[in-house]
């Protein structure tokens, strides 16, 4: 069995990015509702509200996660404001293969 573990993972990256990205995407409790928050919004930006409708969750679970993600710097949003858009920051652009490997990798 190919057991993902961090020294397992084979993209280049920057280590803190790659601690960062296995620990919100692979070992915490969250990880899999942030995969599928990232994975919706690589399709289309959506606020909080909408993700929270499109994931069938609790928007503060959902928010929460957001925050989490945002403070991470993974998302960006547009407009302060409630109702704010989110869609995939640059840094999770340019680390998208190492996502991408990440959940290939498990089971979700």
């Amino acid at each position: 069995m190919n057991t993902l573990t961090l020294r397992s993972i084979q993209t280049e990256s920057h280590p803190e990015t790659k601690m960062t990205f296995w620990y919100l995407f692979a070992t915490s409790k969250g990880a899999k509702t942030r995969i599928k928050i990232m994975r919706l919004l690589q399709s289309h930006p959506y606020n909080t509200h909408r993700i929270s409708q499109e994931l069938m969750m609790d928007y503060k679970a959902i928010k929460h996660h957001m925050d989490i993600l945002e403070k991470n710097n993974l998302i960006d949003k547009f407009d302060a404001n409630y109702g704010a858009t989110f869609f995939p920051s640059t840094i999770f652009e340019e680390n998208k293969v190492l996502f991408d490997e990440i959940i290939s990798r498990m089971s979700v």
